[in-house]
């Protein structure tokens, strides 16, 4: 039913080594996941109780769903999105418009090929969930409705990106706008909870339904999250159908219609040399007036043309609605009655960090890919075109694409800096920055903190910008599947973040304190640096990158316990100075690290041999 696209996918998936390695690392990861709240909880050193031993049942089983829930949701709508971009870049999704395949074989066999690696890793968890009913806490049916939600979150997500990778014609866009409007729809669900009835939100909401498997209520009657898996199939239905009328409609979009010749007189048979002459250099000139090129064209066609996309705004429209609901939600904790929640400046800046990364990320790894893909690149390889001007023309001109994504970040972080500041001095509404001060301080001395620690986290979002940038044109330049290259960009970027979330619920879960819990942690350092390595060196290792590999995942994971836990059993912070440093030297060494051979030895960094015959 689903037609050959999916007899392919399913033919092929089981083949490729990544698929019996991505199952073993998800059951790897729920594993040492595991191990570490056991050993937050509980410890080695003495016999749990039962009642122990159900409480972490349920909390280990609580955590693996919900880190679960994240990966599958942004994952899948990225992946299928991908999948059809992937097809438009090549030119080769006319050509299956081209076949006497359906419509309904296209959609969704692009959809369901593109989820089959997801759809076998949740399947690989459930034995691990139902392991987990050996512990206490937690019932069968939990895990079967925890199942439900997840599976239904995975689809629902893939449609929603199938759907605008149909709509749109570039990946950039495809991407950036599948994650916008899942971030949306996220943001719309958590609006309508607080007007609609009780229990709709859980219809509707993947946390919301998912915490009501997990606290479900002592009321009989249909369970949460079968209405939620309902609703997600409607909108599978929904998504897919309208993919499916608009297929043609939409592609190919942009093509002129050539008309047919009819038997018309030669123009050029009545003409003199002179005219005939003429006559041919108008005909064969470039239409329009002409332009001139920049010293470095590659800049040029980054700024000037509509290198990805013909509807820019539609991206920045949306994630100016993002923007202003998560400034709305986060700004809105400093004036509430009973006051501001713990490093209630991480609640703005932490999602808004992410989601820009993300888009910078999609930017700069699909502004290769799209010319590889279009077979672009091999013919700039072949220009007088200098690898410095075409490696800093490509960042630059991500820069000045993404300078919508990564300014309100910096502007949010001043905000904070200022209100901070200013509580010091006048003692008004105000929010303290991540790093916080000793209450007895000098007003002027305090003040003076708030300043600086301003300006650290100013420089760290910076950093970590960059770093997202070099990341995606380094791995889209190293590896020749573009697929595989905006997942391995996206899914570092991702990994990054909700890595090091993670790390922040374990140590505020165990009091600030990770005394008992070192080994699991140093465990999830030695799986980061792996991961980080296999992205940034591949099958071309060097020792730059290795050492970049081992020193990113470190840094970070020092900035965090630094922030949170530098005074155990206080909210406050120690002095920001030193993380910042270590932040900015390993991810700035990262930077140079991939940044100094696509300029220096270009062909070297990209697989390719010089000949000695060549110049």
């Amino acid at each position: 039913m689903l037609g050959p696209i999916f007899v392919r996918e399913l033919t092929t998936v089981p083949r490729k080594k990544s698929h019996y390695a991505s199952r073993a690392a998800m059951v790897g990861l729920l594993l040492v996941l595991g191990i570490t709240i056991w050993q937050a909880m509980v410890g080695f050193d003495r016999t749990a109780t039962l009642g122990e031993t159900a409480k972490f049942g349920h909390l280990v089983f609580q955590l693996s769903v919900f880190v679960e829930l994240v990966l599958v949701m942004f994952f899948a709508a990225l992946s299928a999105a991908s999948a059809v971009s992937q097809e438009k870049d090549r030119r080769t999704f006319v050509l299956l418009l081209l076949t006497d395949m359906a419509d309904h074989e296209i959609v969704l066999g692009k959809l369901v090929g593109a989820l089959l690696p997801i759809t076998a890793l949740l399947l690989t968890s459930v034995p691990v969930l139902a392991l987990f009913l050996l512990l206490g806490g937690i019932d069968p049916s939990q895990v079967v409705q925890a199942v439900v939600v997840l599976l239904s979150t995975a689809y629902a997500a893939g449609s929603l990106g199938g759907l605008v990778a149909l709509w749109r014609e570039r990946t950039f866009e495809s991407l950036a706008l599948a994650t916008l409007f899942l971030v949306l729809y996220l943001c719309l669900a958590q609006a309508i909870g607080f007007i609609a009835p009780v229990g709709i939100q859980a219809w509707i909401d993947p946390w919301a339904a998912m915490n009501s498997v997990l606290n479900p209520t002592p009321v009989g009657g249909f369970a949460p999250a079968y209405g939620y898996g309902l609703v997600m199939l409607g909108l599978c239905v929904l998504a897919n159908t309208l993919g499916i009328w608009k297929l043609r409609k939409w592609n190919p979009s942009g093509e002129p219609v050539m008309q047919r010749e009819g038997p018309a007189e030669d123009p050029e048979a009545k003409m003199t040399p002179e005219e005939l002459k003429e006559y041919r250099a108008k005909a064969h000139a470039a239409p329009g007036a002409v332009r001139g090129v920049w010293e470095n064209p590659v800049l040029w066609r980054e700024v000037r043309t509509l290198a990805y996309g013909r509807r820019p705004l539609l991206i920045k429209l949306a994630f100016g609605i993002v923007l202003a609901l998560v400034l709305y939600l986060s700004i809105s904790m400093l004036f509430q009655s009973g006051g501001k929640p713990a490093y209630a400046a991480a609640y703005g800046l932490v999602p808004l960090a992410v989601v820009s990364m993300l888009l910078i990320a999609s930017q700069s790894v699909t502004s290769i890919t799209s010319e590889r893909d279009g077979g672009a690149l091999d013919v700039l390889l072949v220009t007088d075109i200098s690898p410095r001007e075409f490696v800093f023309g490509k960042l630059l001109g991500v820069l000045w694409n993404t300078k919508e994504f990564f300014i309100p970040p910096l502007l949010l972080a001043i905000f904070y800096g200022v209100m901070g500041i200013g509580k010091v001095l006048g003692g008004g509404w105000g929010a303290e920055l991540l790093a916080r001060t000793d209450p007895a301080g000098i007003p002027g001395e305090r003040a003076g903190l708030h300043f600086l620690a301003m300006g650290l986290v100013l420089g760290g979002l910076v950093f970590l910008f960059a770093f997202v940038m070099a990341l995606g044109l380094h791995v889209a330049l190293r590896l020749v599947n573009s697929r595989l290259a905006v997942v391995n960009t996206l899914g570092t970027v991702f990994f990054l973040s909700v890595g090091t979330l993670i790390a922040i619920y374990l140590i505020v879960i165990n009091g600030g304190s990770f005394g008992n819990q070192w080994i699991s942690f140093i465990g999830f350092l030695v799986l980061g640096i792996g991961g980080l390595w296999w992205v940034l060196t591949g099958s071309k290792p060097s020792p730059a990158l290795s050492l970049a590999a081992v020193v990113c995942p470190i840094a970070m994971f020092y900035t965090v316990t630094s922030v949170l836990i530098a005074k155990p059993g206080s909210q406050e912070s120690g002095n920001p100075v030193l993380p910042f440093f270590a932040l900015a030297a390993a991810f700035g060494f990262t930077v140079y690290a991939m940044i100094l051979p696509l300029v220096t030895e270009f062909d070297v960094a990209l697989g390719r041999t010089t000949q000695p015959n060549e110049e």
